[in-house]
C-alpha cells in the first residue's frame, strides 16, 4: 500500500511538472507568434489552466515531503502526548477541510460538464477539462492527509518539528 501511495504522490508531482512545462510552451508560443506575426489565440487561457493544474497537482507531493508552510511555534513548545494530540487535531481538521475541497472540486467539474460550461475567451474550451486537474489534485491532497493522519495515529509518522523550527 505504501508503494502505491508514494507512486500516486510522485505521479501527481510529475503532472505538476508537466503543467509547468505547459506554461512555458504557451508563453513561448505567444512570444514567438508575436515576433513572427501570426495569431495564437487562447494561449493565455491555456497557460492559466496549466498554472492551476501545476498548483493543485503539486499539493500532495509537497505535503508528503514536508514542504508546506506550517506555523510550528506552538508545536515546538509541546512534547510527548500534548504534541501528538495537537498533531492529530491539526491533521484531523486538515483532512476534513481537504475532503470538502476535493468533494466540491469534483462537484464543480461535474456541473461544468453537465451544463456544457465553456470559457469566455476565444478558445471556448470546455471548462470541465482544466477543472479536472483541480479536482484530481485536491483528491490526491485529501488522500495524502488521510495517509498522514493514519500514520500519526499509528505512530509511524516522521516528526515534523525540526531543530530550526523557530525560523518558520
Amino acid at each position: 500500500m505504501r508503494k502505491l501511495l508514494n507512486g500516486l504522490y510522485d505521479a501527481s508531482a510529475w503532472l505538476a511538472g508537466l503543467s509547468m512545462i505547459g506554461i512555458l510552451v504557451m508563453v513561448l508560443l505567444t512570444v514567438v507568434s508575436r515576433l513572427i506575426g501570426f495569431s495564437a489565440p487562447g494561449t493565455d487561457a491555456y497557460a492559466g489552466y496549466a498554472m492551476a493544474g501545476a498548483g493543485f497537482m503539486a499539493l500532495a507531493s509537497t505535503l508528503k515531503k514536508g514542504e508546506h508552510i506550517r506555523v510550528t511555534l506552538l508545536l515546538g513548545a509541546l512534547k510527548g502526548g500534548a504534541l501528538k494530540t495537537m498533531e492529530v487535531i491539526a491533521l484531523g481538521i486538515a483532512t476534513i477541510l481537504s475532503g470538502f475541497l476535493a468533494f466540491y472540486s469534483a462537484r464543480l467539474v461535474w456541473q461544468s460538464w453537465e451544463i456544457d460550461d465553456i470559457s469566455v475567451g476565444m478558445d471556448a474550451s470546455p471548462l470541465w477539462i482544466p477543472q479536472l486537474f483541480m479536482a484530481l489534485g485536491t483528491l490526491v491532497f485529501f488522500i495524502a492527509f488521510c495517509d498522514e493522519l493514519v500514520l500519526e495515529l499509528t505512530g509511524k509518522r516522521q516528526a515534523v518539528v525540526k531543530e530550526d523550527a523557530h525560523h518558520e
